[in-house]
């Protein structure tokens, strides 16, 4: 297909606050390897943002790209691993100051790893114990994406051991994964984290997309999805960005957005 851009509208105006008041409701995914729905912040109440120009881009781009965390699962992995651990209430607190802008992604990556420091057979049962959830209707979308010879790639700052059933389950290869790694020493004990990978700094997103740009033709069209501000800042070099709230609102998100959607099913074009 060539590379010819969609004509598409400037943004809709944001919604009002009361639009972006977030609603407790069950995640009702198609669940990875059996994992029963958890309970989510999710958007009932919050519009989608033109979910038609959104389908559409999808239908132009030959890369789709997704965020993993509360967006192709319901859950924040670190978050769950952090609970699991007995870590969670320390953990929240620096995910909190990292979100104000108090530190940098990988001081705050830092900081909770070495908080937490899962040995590897704890994440292993982590694994076992508590599969991710996948969210509402994406095991479907990315079948769709795939039947319709698109690239899907999963771009995380969450961690390779977490996501790898992630993507097993939606068939997506690892090779098609950007995410961080977790080291361990020899008796499994919980060492550091990889910090070549992309993806355990601020901006590893959009160095991901950059990197998979390289690897195709310099005309494909690429469009990240996710629920976050790391994700919407992945454009440039993603062509397009559409925010996804099917489990949680960011405010911010929603108002930058030009496209934001709260089902898989709305990219469907069905």
């Amino acid at each position: 297909m060539s590379g010819s851009v969609l004509s598409l509208a400037r943004p809709a105006a944001a919604a009002n606050g009361h639009n972006l008041l977030a609603k407790q409701l069950n995640c009702n995914g198609n669940g990875t390897t059996g994992g029963a729905a958890k309970t989510t912040v999710a958007s009932a109440i919050t519009p989608p943002k033109q979910p038609q120009l959104a389908a559409k881009v999808i239908q132009q781009s030959q890369i789709v790209c997704f965020d993993v965390d509360s967006t192709v699962i319901c859950e924040e992995g670190i978050d769950e691993l952090a609970e699991y651990c007995g870590k969670g209430s320390e953990v929240a607190r620096v995910t909190k100051e990292a979100m104000g802008g108090a530190m940098t992604f990988q001081d705050a990556l830092k900081i909770r790893l070495n908080i937490i420091r899962p040995t590897q057979q704890q994440v292993r049962d982590f694994i076992e114990e508590r599969p991710s959830t996948l969210s509402k209707n994406v095991k479907r979308f990315v079948s769709h994406l795939k039947a319709e010879g698109k690239q899907v790639y999963l771009i995380s700052g969450g961690f390779d051991c977490l996501i790898a059933p992630v993507a097993n389950e939606l068939g997506i290869p690892l090779k098609n994964v950007y995410a961080n790694k977790m080291l361990f020493d020899y008796l499994g004990e919980y060492d550091s984290f990889d910090i070549s990978q992309p993806t355990s700094r601020s901006g590893g997103k959009a160095e991901a997309i950059a990197l998979i740009r390289k690897e195709n033709s310099d005309d494909a069209l690429i469009t990240m999805i996710g629920d976050g501000a790391t994700d919407l800042e992945a454009v440039p070099p993603a062509n397009y960005f559409i925010g996804f709230g099917g489990n949680v609102v960011r405010p911010e998100v929603y108002r930058r957005a030009q496209y934001y959607v709260t089902d898989f099913e709305q990219l469907m074009g069905q």
